[in-house]
């Protein structure tokens, strides 16, 4: 895996892609560590200076975080959704809904016009699992369902940067769940948004898919406001 001597981009800059690509492809996890800096150094054929300088880079831009005495970890998939989760940290619940708003209903919208039938019948899975987990008081587990049929509706709707982008909300939102969920009364199986939305998209619907996302979405923001 040494990178080559041929003309190409500067030797820092081209170990920064390399690591970026073993983070984005899940060759190291979320929230894991990397492996330590003379193993990196053999793998890449770089040294130590060079290393340092990419793996900066990339704590710069949110995706590792490096820990005195501990080694380097992986805090986001891509520098955007590194970036966004710094942000999500100085916004208030509120402001995140608002913004999901807007990412959800255009989300929706695509979806219900370009889901293939495999998108659906894994947004039916996840529902499925989400409501096992619900009902087994499994709340990490019904976190996870419920982001990941949110981020896949995204990712059926057929834009990728719309999905990058509202992949980006997936640490805050799956907080932000388990926060919500030990409020007293908090209903953790909604239809709407979820159900209803699957069956507006299955039947090929924009406008019932975005009118499901509004109800749900602007019950979660009276619920949150009492």
């Amino acid at each position: 895996m040494s990178l080559s001597p041929s003309v190409r981009q500067p030797l820092a800059a081209e170990v920064t892609a390399k690591l970026r690509e073993m983070v984005h492809s899940g060759e190291w996890p979320l929230d894991q560590r990397i492996p330590p800096e003379p193993e990196l150094m053999a793998t890449l054929g770089v040294s130590r200076g060079t290393l340092r300088e990419a793996v900066k880079a990339l704590a710069h831009g949110g995706m590792l975080e490096v820990r005195r005495g501990d080694g380097t970890y992986v805090r986001a998939t891509s520098e955007m959704s590194g970036a966004a989760r710094r942000m999500y940290q100085d916004h208030t619940e509120q402001h995140i809904l608002e913004v999901r708003l807007g990412l959800d209903t255009q989300a929706a919208r695509l979806a219900a016009r370009n889901a293939s039938d495999d998108d659906a019948t894994a947004l039916r899975a996840l529902l499925t699992a989400r409501d096992r987990a619900w009902n087994n008081g499994n709340f990490e587990a019904w976190a996870d369902a419920d982001w990941r049929f949110h981020e896949g509706v995204a990712r059926a709707s057929g834009n990728p940067l719309l999905h990058e982008l509202y992949a980006s909300f997936g640490t805050a939102f799956h907080q932000d769940l388990l926060k919500q969920q030990r409020r007293p009364g908090f209903n953790g199986l909604p239809r709407d948004g979820h159900e209803t939305l699957l069956a507006a998209i299955e039947q090929r619907d924009p406008d019932a898919a975005v009118a499901t996302v509004n109800r749900n979405l602007n019950s979660c923001a009276e619920w949150l406001a009492e």
